[in-house]
């Protein structure tokens, strides 16, 4: 039956897509030379609620899926996996969030307004960077130009979301700049029912009344749901033609972001990226390209209850007051990669380090809780992961088949200042092999297999709950996830259309995961599969669709302690990407979309997890040009003003619950917006 729904689902889709009066597309999704990566360019964010790049890679990849947790800030699901199954690196660097219940994923420190594109590797096939076990995202943000250019934006939506953004870059033959900055912010949107997040809380508490003091309170109902400024700087500078620096500073600070299906709202959330390049060229044979890369990364994050109604919550002689948890994630890396050619190989070595700190504590009334002596006051005590590693990739062109292969070995240490706790130890090597096969200038079929690993991380070793009585969520028994895959597939270009298909096969063995019984983490062996498809048709010159597809199943291969389901967390339903697309003439662009999904049949309702419906949503976008400087673009999102819930509910997280049903978040509804670009 579910494979039913989800067909007719597609054919609903491609009908909508097609009986569209108008369209362009919502964003380009260009595949380039590298056959298993896929390309974002258009994530600039005109048409969705904030400047949230997890919400537009959702909208314009099938194989992202989006994890709602407010208006901004969300976390995305690559192929059924998330968290640090997933490498996110931004301009090389890597930057991890401070939030333990993930209000502040990586890839919410980058606006969408300062990125270039975004590279979507799946599968292992990285050896550069560290912890690439299942999918790598490289967002890559705008470099500086020589010409001197610049532009201004407007952008405005419905409940009262309001942006304003202003960028410059230019310089000279040798030296270029580039200057950013926003500000934005937005009321809490409403779903396909109307209802607002404190609304949403109501519907909730009504039928699940031991929820009661999680709802805002009467004073804080109608406060804004975030507010967000962000400023980049860059530096490049070509020394000689041979040599070449370039330095990056980032900034990004959002404050009282709502969380309305979790206990705490972020008082605040700030990120700061540091990052240095030095390349020379050209020293010889044997290094035809040396680059040293560095960076610095830090993420401060306090969460409290103070706008929910627990604060009055009776404990002891008094209340239970402002309860604050203030996390902070430190990373610095550096890199010193070195290229060149040999015959037809293109190789490349290097020495990859880094080293995360991660550190959290409870607070009561801004005094440490329980007291500051005993050592459940900390949640993730000084936690540090160290790194060093070695790797080789190598490039081979051959008459009809180019071969791309990796190695890869790490020595990483993981350990905690929590008195009496050893360090754990973790060796691996990692390695992976992909060839495409160019069976003539239209067709290629390609296949890898990688084998990659990554270490717990300080929460799934460490983490402790609040209190003196508080529960110990880490285990310090883990051993490191290590992601056995094979992937196939075929990609076909002709004059009018495009077409990739692919399927893998991932075997997990000691996938870390949550145990709601237990109420710790735990390692279980596991596998994920699938099938991905995309593609592009050209109606004319003016009209032409382009979609997706993409399918996961996954499954424990055996249930956790003292459970019964097999099913693997977090693991999305058939998701389809439709749309429509016209281009009058480089000035008028329009477009109808359509995204789709299938009820979730399979998930683990033993951590939680519970059955949400399918969903098709329209969405309708024009952009116009007009005396080449002043762009405007307006549209509307979830055209029928549906109401459906994308995330589910794994207790990983701590949601609010008031029995053995998780508190939902809807999506938003019907979403007017309008937006005013000048560019000089």
């Amino acid at each position: 039956m579910a494979k039913k729904n989800a067909l007719i689902m597609i054919s609903l889709a491609c009908a909508v897509s097609l009986h569209a009066e108008s369209a362009q597309q919502i964003g380009t999704i260009d595949v380039v030379s590298n056959i298993d990566t896929e390309v974002v360019k258009d994530v600039h964010g005109d048409e969705i609620k904030s400047a949230d790049l997890s919400e537009a890679l959702f909208k314009q990849s099938p194989s992202v899926t989006l994890v709602r947790r407010s208006g901004v800030a969300n976390d995305i699901i690559v192929r059924g996996q998330k968290k640090d199954n997933v490498n996110v690196t931004i301009d090389g660097a890597k930057l991890y969030g401070a939030c333990p219940n993930r209000m502040d994923p990586p890839v919410s420190h980058v606006l969408t307004n300062n990125i270039d594109y975004v590279e979507i590797n799946e599968g292992p096939y990285n050896v550069e960077d560290f912890g690439v076990l299942s999918a790598d995202v490289k967002i890559h943000t705008l470099k500086p130009t020589k010409e001197w250019h610049g532009d201004v934006s407007l952008n405005a939506g419905s409940w009262g979301y309001q942006k304003g953004a202003v960028s410059l870059s230019g310089g000279t033959d040798s030296v270029r700049v580039l200057l950013s900055a926003s500000t934005e912010k937005s009321g809490q949107y409403e779903d396909g029912e109307g209802r607002d997040f404190a609304q949403q809380q109501d519907a909730y508490i009504a039928t699940h009344p031991k929820a009661k003091g999680m709802a805002y309170k009467p004073q804080y109902r109608g406060l804004d749901a975030f507010s967000k400024k962000t400023i980049m700087g860059k530096l490049f500078w070509d020394i000689t033609d041979t040599q070449s620096v370039s330095f990056g500073y980032t900034q990004d600070k959002s404050e009282d972001v709502l969380y309305p299906n979790t206990p705490m709202d972020a008082d605040y959330d700030k990120g700061e990226i540091y990052t240095f390049n030095y390349t020379l060229k050209a020293l010889g044979r044997y290094s035809e390209k040396l680059t040293l890369d560095l960076y610095r990364s830090e993420v401060d994050h306090p969460m409290s209850n103070r706008y929910r109604k627990s604060t009055a919550k009776p404990m002891g002689s008094g209340t239970l007051g402002v309860l604050k948890h203030q996390l902070s994630s430190k990373m610095q890396g550096a890199k010193l990669k070195n290229a060149f050619t040999m015959d037809n190989h293109n190789i490349t070595v290097g020495i990859d380090y880094s080293k995360r700190n991660w550190d959290g504590a409870y607070w009561r009334n801004e005094k440490p809780f329980p007291n500051a002596s005993h050592p459940n006051f900390h949640s993730i005590w000084d936690a540090q992961t160290e790194n060093t590693a070695l790797f080789v990739a190598d490039k081979v062109a051959l008459k009809s088949v180019d071969l791309k292969a990796g190695l890869r070995y790490d020595d990483t240490t993981v350990s905690t200042a929590r008195p009496g706790v050893p360090k754990n130890n973790y060796n691996a090597l990692n390695g992976n092999l992909f060839a495409t096969y160019h069976a003539d200038e239209n067709l290629k079929y390609f296949a890898g297999v990688g084998i990659a690993s990554r270490v717990p991380d300080g929460k799934e070793l460490y983490f402790h709950t609040k209190g003196k009585t508080g529960h110990t969520v880490g285990n310090l028994d883990l051993n490191k996830v290590v992601n056995r895959e094979v992937d196939i597939g075929v990609d076909a270009a002709y004059d009018n259309a495009t077409f990739k298909a692919k399927l893998f096969y991932s075997d997990l063995k000691d996938d870390i995961l949550y145990n709601a019984t237990t109420q710790r983490y735990e390692n279980a062996d596991a596998a994920i599969w699938g099938a991905e498809l995309s593609g592009t048709y050209a109606f004319s010159e003016l009209f032409y669709i382009d979609y997706g597809a993409a399918y996961q199943r996954g499954e424990k291969k055996d249930p956790l302690t003292g459970q019964t389901d097999t099913d693997l967390p977090e693991i999305p339903p058939l998701k389809a990407n439709i749309a429509l697309n016209y281009d009058w003439d480089e000035t008028l662009a329009l477009s109808a979309e359509l995204i789709a999904s299938a009820k979730w049949s399979d998930y683990d309702a033993d951590n939680g997890e519970q059955a949400l419906d399918g969903y098709a949503v329209v969405n309708l976008k024009g952009t116009k040009t007009f005396a080449k400087h002043f762009e405007v673009t307006v549209g509307i999102d979830n055209l029928f003003d549906k109401t459906y819930a994308i995330s589910n509910t794994y207790k990983d997280l701590t949601l609010i619950t008031g029995g053995d049903e998780i508190m939902l978040m809807n999506e938003p509804g019907r979403y007017i917006y309008a937006n005013l670009k000048y560019r000089f």
